[in-house]
């Protein structure tokens, strides 16, 4: 049998190509991409540290120097860790969520999950301040007592509700203090009955916790690189010259500018210490747009203006002055913080390498033109897109430009609700503030989110009361509406149902199989079929990796089918079984993966490359059939299991692929090993 299986990875290697490492995570995986910029509270046990950056968890050995981090995709059950503390006595760390949520993990990585106290319903906040050990016991000090989990045993034990917010606690001659910042020290002995809240006796003022020095161990973990980006701000994200380009979020007005690029391999953090040079806060990145030419030269804008950025570098900041650019109608004049209101809320390059800019509350313009080779500003103030005859819109945002060169965008405003089509050759606007469902039943939309285009040049927008389409036959009508799509039921009635009606969209993504992944706020990601009428996934924190239900951005990797979701917890990325179908199939782009594949695989095989629709069968090298599908995009994947469900014998398959309307496509072989 080994003999059986040298020659085929012999005659593998005689045929196939050593592809990058991108392809090693298999279809449904996931990835996080968290933050450990900024250590905050480290644990030593024994040779291992345990260090909580930027709300996620490393460990580091200090014998073998190795470091491993911890997430949703390797046993943590939650994200955005608030405490951890290490119990010498039971050896294992308590790791408590911004959530309450707890877990408790030992040596070995093993976790155990306790959510007693996050899933009790409770009108009192649970937030947990700190954490005490004593013996095999956690106290924790919540906003209205102490919690005690028993960290042998992995469960609560006792839960003491003083009614007052605890900062601190600790065990000192069989009593136990409660220190409040607001109410003062309280104390009781543990002899008496701690769960009657009349025995908790006010003893003294407030004094502040004694905590350990713990310097030494902070100078070290400043010197560790366990990877990820600096922050976990990923609001707005475009996958452009194969690297995924991201800044902060529109959502979090407040939240420094951060532009963080990914290639597959390496984060690089554009300079954002730029408030020393422009000597106003840069925050509120609400966009980012990439020069078509030059992979280096990327734009961001938001609250606070525009910033033009040259291989990581600032170039130069526009705000008032610079062009149409001026600060919010709303703000004063005489307002000394009226420059942090220069609202450029969305920007997008045009493929003549043009920058144009949507400008929310401005009192001259509300759209704009930017020539990054000459210098030179174009303007326009069209009427439909000024509020009661004073100013820009309040929130113009999501602008996309179309594979006709129309630029769309969108109102995310209550006030005006709506979505616009902008042609630039003509310079005519169309607006759209009625909305309807395949019945012709008007829909109240309060705000439309955001606007895209699919695989058929149908547009879609997506508002508070689900996704709306606007297919490309209708586009230039008269008077063109997006509606709700209807969705048959296939129970055996004539009823149907309205497409996520009634779900928050927050931003919507097509796939190379033409499938639509919406974003939502508090709903997690959903994936919809090619055809509109099928539900193929919905992902949310309880049943998969997503690290958040308020998904704000999401960008595909079209080669690769990997998407990735920015939540207002971090970034995650989902290895899907769609990527861009080729144009053409030939045998350069034409491959699978894994590929040998494995004895201890237990994947789906995946070939990519193919075009749209192809019609793929895999067979024996005698000829005979053993699967056969179509192409997801331009990807197809394959259990490995012949037509009756058995696995396959060992030896070499080849995947033969014609186009969909039959003509003649291309072979690649595939080795199994069993």
């Amino acid at each position: 049998m080994k003999t059986k299986s040298l020659v085929i990875a012999i005659c593998l290697f005689a045929f196939a190509t050593v592809y990058a490492s991108v392809y090693a995570s298999g279809i449904g995986s996931w990835k996080n991409y968290l933050s450990y910029y900024e250590p905050t509270e480290i644990e030593k046990a024994n040779n291992i540290l345990y260090i909580l950056a930027t709300n996620g968890l490393y460990a580091y050995n200090t014998n073998d120097k190795s470091i491993q981090t911890y997430d949703k995709t390797n046993g943590l059950s939650d994200c955005t860790i608030k405490h951890i503390k290490w119990n010498k006595y039971t050896k294992n760390l308590i790791i408590v969520y911004d959530n309450s949520n707890i877990d408790i993990m030992d040596l070995y990585g093993d976790i155990v999950n306790i959510s007693d106290l996050y899933s009790k319903s409770m009108t009192e906040d649970k937030t947990v301040n700190d954490i005490y050990i004593y013996d095999k016991h956690a106290m924790l000090s919540t906003a209205f007592g102490i919690v005690d989990v028993n960290m042998e045993d992995m469960e609560i034990s006792n839960t003491y509700n003083i009614g007052i917010n605890i900062d601190y606690c600790y065990i000192e001659n069989n009593t136990i203090y409660a220190a409040s910042k607001k109410n003062g020290i309280y104390s009781c002995s543990r002899k008496e009955n701690m769960l009657d809240k009349n025995n908790w006796k006010y003893i003294k003022p407030w004094v502040a916790k004694n905590t350990d020095d713990k310097t030494e161990l902070f100078n070290i973990a400043k010197t560790l690189q366990p990877g990820g980006p600096k922050a976990n701000n990923f609001g707005c994200m475009k996958f452009k010259f194969g690297q995924l380009y991201t800044c902060g979020s529109a959502q979090k007005s407040g939240e420094l500018g951060c532009i963080q690029i990914w290639n597959g391999n390496d984060w690089t953090v554009y300079e954002d210490n730029i408030q020393n040079t422009t000597n106003i806060p840069y925050k509120g990145s609400a966009s980012i747009a990439v020069d078509p030419n030059d992979k280096n030269h990327v734009f961001s804008s938001g609250r606070t203006g525009l910033y033009e950025f040259q291989n990581g570098k600032l170039v130069k900041h526009f705000t008032e002055g610079d062009g149409p650019l001026y600060h919010a109608g709303t703000v004063k004049e005489e307002d000394p913080h009226k420059l942090e209101y220069v609202m450029v809320e969305s920007i997008e390059f045009d493929k003549e390498g043009n920058l144009w800019c949507l400008l929310s509350i401005n009192p001259k313009a509300s759209l704009a033109k930017y020539n990054p080779k000459d210098g030179t500003w174009q303007s326009w103030n069209n009427k439909s897109l000024v509020y009661n005859s004073k100013y820009s819109l309040e929130n113009l945002v999501s602008l996309y430009l179309d594979s006709r060169n129309l630029f769309w965008f969108t109102n995310d405003f209550h006030r005006v609700p709506s979505a616009y089509c902008y042609q630039p050759s003509s310079e005519s606007l169309n607006t759209y503030t009625s909305f309807t469902n395949q019945d012709g039943t008007s829909i109240t939309i309060t705000y439309v989110r955001c606007v895209t285009e699919d695989k058929n040049g149908d547009m879609w927008i997506g508002t508070n009361q689900g996704p709306l389409l606007l297919e490309q036959s209708k586009i230039t009508e008269t008077n063109p509406l997006f509606t709700q799509v209807k969705i048959p039921r296939n129970d055996g009635t004539n009823y149907a149902d309205y497409l996520l009606s009634g779900v928050d969209i927050a931003c919507i993504a097509v796939d190379g199989g033409n499938r639509k992944w919406f974003g939502t706020y508090g709903n997690g990601v959903y994936l919809i079929s090619n055809d509109n009428i099928q539900q193929i996934q919905h992902f949310t924190t309880e049943n998969s990796s997503l690290l958040s239900n308020n998904v704000l951005a999401i960008a595909i990797n079209d080669n690769t089918g990997e998407v990735y979701f920015g939540t207002d917890k971090g970034l995650c990325s989902y290895m899907s079984d769609a990527s861009e179908p080729a144009e053409v199939m030939n045998k350069d782009n034409v491959y699978a993966y894994p590929n040998p594949v494995r004895p201890d695989y237990t994947g789906l095989i995946t070939v990519v490359g193919l075009s749209m629709n192809a019609d793929v069968k895999v067979v024996t090298s005698s000829g005979a059939l053993v699967a056969q599908g179509r192409s997801n995009g331009g990807s197809f994947t394959w259990d490995g299991n012949d037509l009756s469900g058995k696995r396959v014998a060992s030896g070499i398959y080849m995947v033969e692929a014609a186009t969909e309307t039959g003509e003649k496509g291309v072979v690649c072989k595939i080795a199994i090993v069993n």
